[in-house]
């Protein structure tokens, strides 16, 4: 046989076991995509399904937090880490979880009882034994510009109980902490501001200075907006490294950004990085957009991580959700992100330390699980309106409808998932199913004493009952892939009957409906009299 014919034969017979290989599990974790951002490597599955970033063998896949984890804070403490996130409308709020690994988290508690506003950015520390939380708020429906004020509220144990909120009286948002050279302690501010605060941090120190200018990024570029937020303070060796966003939170894919600033002094002066931006979306081809609000943290085996937020591709309405990414410091005292591209896996921070991550959706109404799981959407300050009642959640009924009566939604990460309800409905009362982004956006099916009510496009439409719903006691399922809302009900819980009306929800998002949120699974009494809610059951879908 020529030795031509030979070599052929060889090259098909290798190409054909390496596109076998390529397809097969083993090989699928180590393919590289050929375009940027498109997935090759599966999320691993935990609790009910849901996306999970430890792909356990030895590697992880961003996001650590799918889902609406905006405005990450992190603090490493001895062998373990806390985060939180902005809560925004979300009461109980703040909810702290914990690690100690980075990547693997489970739920503490939630910090913040009493509503105070719309929560921004957060700043979780810790200082000489007692752990602080800086929150800044601000009105709901005033937008960036409406009135608000930093709040303080702290704690001697992480799992509280934590102290009610102490008002600052400072408008800024985005507070990070700092203890200086003159070991003082300082609130660093959105805009390059700065305040004193009080030994105890419980108070204002002095007036507001400005101290940093910011970082100009070039005009081509396309950005939302200059927006300098999110400063960051950390020591390392001789230096204090001011890290923060610009370009704006939403927007263009390109526009969020992470700079860092540098001083010997907490009192500057602030000298810029030299290869500004530390980290930035170049292009909308990219998996994950809007990258930016980074915080250092030191890792469990001494090596360096960023923690930070971004959008998924083709997914706004998830909210921004975390990232992990590995940095490292050059020799001339500055850092540099080394993570590449984070839609790829990563190796571990470590490995054998991961405590059990996430948490079950599903809900027997058992036990209360407020503010970890569930949360009111910007409830009046008051007494509480809901109670448990031998395996149910009962809801006082508020308003008339979804956009004024506080519905009660959970965060999930997953692209695709399904959840199902049973309800019981008090005369003059109305309870449904949601996905809920904010009074103005959402969607889902309600039941009152005489009809049934479809709500889209944040709007409602009564409609006449079916003749499978006979009574007050109803089953409903929704479900959510491709961005595609289906609805069924049932009067027994095994018959399903299909709603006509699908939804279309990739829209349901801030750069339609402002408000930095995201679309949430959930259900809402409204009207008079109560709606008890029994057995949800959460399951994430392959998308």
């Amino acid at each position: 046989m020529p030795l031509l014919l030979i070599f052929v034969l060889l090259a098909g017979l290798l190409a054909g076991w390496f596109l076998a290989r390529r397809h097969s599990p083993a090989m699928q974790a180590a393919v590289t995509p050929a375009l940027p951002g498109v997935e090759c490597v599966p999320w691993a599955r935990g609790i009910e399904g849901q996306r999970k970033a430890d792909l356990g063998d030895g590697r992880y896949l961003n996001p650590i937090m799918p889902g609406d984890h905006p405005d990450p804070s992190i603090l490493k403490d001895g062998d373990d880490y806390y985060m939180t996130f902005s809560s925004f409308d979300a009461y109980p709020g703040l909810v702290i979880w914990h690690s100690r690994d980075l990547v693997n988290w489970q739920p503490v508690t939630a910090a913040l009882k009493q509503p105070i506003g719309s929560v921004w950015a957060p700043e979780l520390i810790k200082h000489e034994g007692r752990y602080y939380l800086y929150i800044p708020t601000r009105l709901k429906g005033e937008g960036l510009g409406g009135r608000g004020s930093i709040h303080v509220i702290w704690a001697d144990d992480i799992r509280g109980p934590w102290s009610d909120p102490v008002d600052l009286g400072n408008p800024r948002i985005d507070p990070g902490h700092a203890v200086g050279e003159d070991g003082k302690r300082y609130l660093f501010l959105s805009g390059g501001g700065r305040v004193q605060l009080s030994d105890d941090g419980l108070s204002i120190v002095g007036e507001m200075e400005h101290v940093y200018d910011g970082w100009a990024y070039p005009e081509e570029w396309d950005v939302e907006a200059f927006a300098q937020e999110g400063p960051k303070i950390t020591r390392h060796g001789e230096y204090f490294y001011m890290v923060l966003a610009e370009g704006g939170t939403a927007g263009p894919a390109t526009g969020h950004m992470v700079i860092c600033a540098r001083s010997r002094s907490i009192h500057g002066p602030w000298e810029n990085a030299p290869h500004n931006p530390i980290l930035r979306t170049r292009s909308s081809s990219e998996a994950w957009w809007s990258r930016g609000h980074a915080t250092l943290v030191e890792g469990p085996t001494g090596a360096w991580y960023m923690v930070y937020h971004a959008y998924e591709k083709g997914y706004y309405n998830l909210g921004r959700q975390t990232l992990l990414e590995p940095i490292e410091w050059t020799s001339d005292g500055w850092f540099r992100a080394v993570g590449g591209d984070v839609a790829q896996p990563l190796p571990m921070p470590v490995v054998g330390r991961a405590v059990p991550h996430g948490q079950a959706l599903s809900d027997d109404f058992s036990t209360d699980r407020m503010g970890v799981q569930w949360g009111f959407y910007d409830p009046q300050p008051g007494a509480a309106r809901h109670r448990y009642d031998n395996g149910a959640l009962v809801i006082e009924g508020r308003g008339s409808s979804p956009a004024d009566c506080s519905p009660l939604t959970c965060v999930t990460g997953d692209r695709a998932y399904r959840f199902e309800v049973e309800l019981d409905i008090d005369e003059g009362a109305q309870g449904g199913v949601l996905l809920f982004y904010s009074r103005r956006l959402y969607v889902g099916l309600g039941l009152n004493a005489n009809n049934l009510v479809m709500h889209r496009y944040g709007t409602e439409r009564v409609l006449a009952r079916p003749a499978h719903l006979i009574g007050r006691r109803v089953f409903m399922r929704v479900s959510l892939r491709d961005h595609v809302v289906t609805i069924h009900t049932s009067s027994d819980g095994q018959t399903w009957h299909k709603f006509g009306t699908q939804m279309e929800v990739s829209g349901y998002h801030h750069n339609v409906a402002f408000d930095f949120l995201s679309l949430r699974p959930g259900f809402y009494a409204a009207g008079s009299g109560e709606v008890r809610f029994r057995n949800f059951r959460f399951e994430a879908l392959r998308d």
